[in-house]
């Protein structure tokens, strides 16, 4: 089924300001949004525009053109949200990561708690062997194979 477009749609994205995430405000502070505003169109970020539509909003008002200046004023303020929401977003994702490496390090701790406890019971309940009982160095292991091939060879002559 083909579908039909109308005069405004374009091919390749959206207009406005170009919100991919299903109309969610990009995490990226270096995202660049394509912004139409009242008379021009403008690309850059979010701080970039929000300076651009306040310094165009203060040129209108100084040229005396009052309803000017409240349409870019009105895109200035709607910048200026956008980057408090981008702000308020990364301080969110800075505490989950925070809050995710707090968690992992107890449960790291716990796990390293447990075994301990584990080696100490098994310590604990193990009988005390006496040295003789107790499994050989390896010096000693060499010490007992030398003397064993030396009664070897005794016995062999």
């Amino acid at each position: 089924m083909k579908r039909m477009r109308n005069r405004h749609h374009r091919a390749g994205g959206g207009g406005g300001t170009s919100r991919g995430n299903n109309g969610q405000i990009p995490l990226n502070r270096n995202h660049v949004f394509e912004s139409h505003g009242p008379d021009l169109r403008i690309r850059g970020t979010a701080q970039q525009l929000f300076e651009k539509y306040l310094q165009l909003g203060r040129d209108a008002t100084g040229t005396g053109d009052r309803v000017q200046a409240e349409a870019y004023f009105q895109h200035a303020e709607h910048y200026f949200r956008v980057l408090n929401a981008m702000n308020q977003a990364a301080q969110a994702a800075q505490q989950e990561r925070a809050e995710r490496q707090r968690n992992y390090e107890q449960a790291r701790q716990e796990r390293r708690d447990a075994r301990e406890r584990r080696e100490q019971d098994e310590d604990d309940s193990a009988p005390v062997a006496s040295s003789s009982e107790r499994r050989p160095t390896e010096r000693r292991r060499r010490a007992e194979r030398h003397e064993e091939e030396a009664e070897a060879q005794d016995d062999d002559e």
